[in-house]
């Protein structure tokens, strides 16, 4: 019998080389993922990028030394990925600041595969959601795995072409193209990172590429050295160059970001002013929200309105307008500084919320910083918009009971009339308005009189709208009844009739109808402004507390607020008289139902009650759900890769043990053995004879195994040529599972545990097929 040495899987030591090429890839990644800076304003996301990179490396690097198949590769990848990634990338998920939860494996899986859509929508620079920092966190992960992996395993292999060293280039290649197109207009030290980038895969390419040369190794040294020198020089001054004499203008740059609509539209839901009586007439005296921090004269902002359809004031579409009232972007903690404004710093405003339900976020002036303190907001941070024009956020999860959050805003200063005398109103881009009705134009004309400037016509329609006017919210209690709504056929009925009558509605729809008009940038805003005492630190806001008023734009000032509503309520019962009752025939009533009538109900009522008969008939508590995916995602982790792997193994073992041939069937039965010694962490190291491997492990393992018996009638099966019964196979496969089962009782239980995430498979096919081949 011939003997011939058998391939081992042992420890693959990296050389120098190797080692040179990781820190050059992983040096040109991290040049790549700087790109991002300018969508996330800072370099916070350099936590989690720097630490996808670690971890990539890490897992590239030991696979390649531990000689890991691909299979194997790819899972502890995934794993490493869940586990580590919640610390790196989500850490305010974790559990214990460490420890994976559902919230952070969700977050993991939907950065890597949403997250990308949402940084070339969300408003720079970027906060939240908090799976954003995933994306640097996978990029770098990805990048790194596979570059650390082509390094060691392809770069490190004879012979060497220089087409594998530039397709090991790719994975940096590409993160510094992805941090250009997810950036902003502004590119981060463009000219530096590009010169930086090319030289050093230049040298790099240089000096690994394989050189035949007649010369010496000091005469190649040198002409390398050369060739460096001039590689940097070219790419720092002929990169330079290029880069500052044909980059395009920053307006002209292409970024995803400004070629894709933010997929937010508030239109989807009903116009908070539509909503105006519910508050005036059914929730009258309930407590929406408390309010802390509030000065005496203060209003709370609730949403800005600058579309008229003739039926209702809305907000502007996205799809219209993307600067305008309806233009809603995904926000963090921190929000965009407003622009067209005379500022007046406010500061620990915090708004507690009681009855109040609804999407639109109250607050005061144009917010600059949120925190959500309480809660189920507290944890739907993911879910904050806002639109820096109007000053106005949404909660698309919708604010309710419990709800907490702090806020700095800064205020529009309050401008008198004389210092806008002379000041012409802005030029701002606002949507037509539709279905005005003619009396509108006629009315404001007469009430400006012979006013010149916008401000004196503004005053001058104001004032006649309060003074002239009276203010009844269509309660029982009024003197006369007043129809709610702000469409065309009401805002005739409130300027035709003898008396206008009506509430902060119609009044506020009216007098932004006839700045619009004279062509003056005009919006309506909802809100509320309750009664403040000097010095009072809490107020209590209810449905009373409602109202709305009109912003016009004016140059170098800012959108100034204007109050046409008047406060008369004793209306003059001579000027309109009630209907006087005439007799009706008797008719019998139907029988009164104690349900309401649709008809009856707001449309922020009627929406209400669609979600309510959508409940559902029982519902665990939130703290289960919790405890029991916290348990079962790290138990997923762990055992669905066991569970692979031993079906991987079960499978192993059966082709081996149901072979057609039956000397094949008792070499499976020691090739199975070798396997299992092997994944239990034993040196199966190279030797001549299954005879000596035998008696290697033998010393290896603490306990009696007899190998060398099972070796020599393996070997007597394979080679002898006789034939081999049913009856022999299977005490040969009893014996190598009673030796493998002893095997595992010596080692310790860690080792028993990793041995379940370690797939190996003998090459003792190799040796029987050549020494068959020289048997006589």
């Amino acid at each position: 019998m011939t003997e011939t040495s058998i391939p081992t899987r042992g420890i693959r030591p990296l050389t120098g080389r190797t080692w040179v090429d990781i820190g050059v890839l992983l040096i040109l990644s991290v040049l790549g993922v700087l790109g991002f800076e300018p969508s996330f304003g800072g370099y916070g996301f350099l936590i989690a990028g720097i630490g996808g990179l670690a971890l990539g490396a890490a897992i590239g690097i030991l696979a390649s030394v531990f000689r890991l198949n691909v299979i194997a590769l790819v899972l502890i990848a995934i794993v490493g990925y869940f586990l580590f990634g919640t610390a790196i990338a989500v850490p305010q998920q974790a559990l214990f600041g460490v420890l994976p939860t559902l919230a952070s494996v969700e977050s993991l899986a939907i950065g890597a595969v949403y997250g990308w859509s949402d940084i070339v929508t969300l408003r720079t620079p970027i906060g939240a959601p908090a799976y954003i920092a995933v994306i640097p966190y996978f990029a770098t992960w990805i990048v790194a795995l596979i570059s650390t992996s082509l390094a060691t395993r392809w770069l490190s292999s004879r012979p060497r072409s220089a087409w594998r060293f530039a397709i090991t280039l790719i994975g940096p290649v590409v993160l510094y193209i992805a941090g250009i197109l997810i950036g902003t207009a502004v590119p981060y030290q463009a000219g530096i990172r590009a010169a930086v980038f090319a030289a050093l895969a230049l040298v790099w390419l240089g000096w690994r590429r394989p050189t035949i040369t007649s010369s010496g190794p000091n005469r190649l040294r040198s002409r390398k050295l050369a060739g460096t020198a001039i590689v940097v020089a070219g790419a720092v001054l002929l990169g330079g160059s290029a880069g500052f004499f044909f980059a395009p203008p920053k307006d002209q740059r292409f970024v995803l970001r400004e070629e894709i609509q933010p997929p937010f539209d508030p239109l989807n839901y009903p116009s908070p002013l539509s909503g105006f009586r519910h508050y005036t007439k059914q929730a009258t005296d309930d407590l929406l929200f408390t309010v802390s921090g509030l000065k005496t004269g203060d209003t709370i902002r609730l949403a800005t309105l600058d579309s008229y359809t003739g039926k209702l004031w809305n907000v502007t579409g996205p799809k219209t307008s993307t600067a305008g009232s309806g233009s809603f972007n995904l926000v963090g903690r921190t929000l965009p500084n407003p622009t067209f404004i005379t500022p007046v710093v406010r500061t620990n405003v915090t708004f507690t919320i009681d009855s109040y339900q609804d999407f639109w976020l109250p607050s005061v002036g144009y917010p600059t910083r949120l925190d959500f303190t309480a809660g189920p907001a507290k944890a739907s941070t993911d879910s904050l918009r806002y639109n820096d024009s109007t000053g106005t956020a949404v909660l698309t999860t919708g604010l309710v009971k419990g709800d907490s959050y702090t806020m700095t805003a800064e205020e529009q200063r309050v401008i008198s009339v004389d210092d806008l005398a002379k000041d012409p109103t802005a030029t701002v881009a606002l949507p037509p308005v539709v279905g005005s009705p003619d009396v509108v134009t006629s009315k404001a004309q007469e009430f400006a009189g012979k006013a010149a400037t916008p401000i004196a016509q503004l005053e001058a329609i104001r004032l006649v709208l309060a003074q002239k006017g009276f203010l009844s919210h269509g309660r029982a209690s009024d003197a006369v009844a007043s129809r709610a709504g702000h469409g065309a056929d009401r805002i005739s009925e409130l300027l035709e009739r003898p008396q206008m009558i009506g509430d902060q509605e119609q009044y506020a729809s009216a007098f932004a109808l006839m700045a619009r008009s004279y062509n003056y940038p005009a919006r309506v805003v909802m809100g509320f402004a309750p009664k403040i005492a000097e010095g009072q630190k809490s107020v209590r806001v209810t449905g009373n507390d409602v109202t709305a008023w009109v912003e016009v734009a004016f140059d170098k000032v800012g959108w100034v607020a204007f109050n046409p509503t008047p406060k008369e309520t004793d209306i003059p019962q001579a000027q309109v008289p009630k209907p006087q009752s005439l007799p009706q025939p008797q008719v019998r009533q139907p029988p009164r139902s104690e349900k309401k009538s649709d008809d009856l109900l707001t449309p922020v009522e009627l929406e209400k009650q669609k979600k309510d008969e959508k409940g559902l008939l029982f519902s665990l508590p939130g703290w289960v759900y919790i405890l029991g995916l916290s348990i079962l995602v790290p138990a997923l982790l762990v055992f669905v890769p066991m569970l692979i792997i031993a079906v991987a193994k079960r499978r192993r073992a059966r082709r081996r043990r149901t072979a057609v041939r039956s000397e094949d069937r008792v070499a499976g039965a020691w090739d199975e053995l070798l396997d299992q010694y092997s994944e239990l962490g034993y040196s199966v190291i190279g030797k001549t004879t299954r005879v000596h491997i035998a008696d290697d492990l033998e010393r290896q393992v603490a306990q009696p195994v007899m190998l060398r018996s099972l070796a020599i009638r393996t070997d007597e099966a394979v080679f002898s040529g006789w034939p081999v019964d049913d009856q022999t196979t299977e005490r040969v496969w009893t014996e190598a599972s009673a030796s493998i089962e002893a095997a595992r009782e010596a080692v310790t239980g860690l080792r028993r545990f990793l041995s379940r995430y370690r797939v190996r498979k003998a090459r003792d096919w190799a040796l029987r097929m050549a020494t068959r081949k020289k048997k006589p």
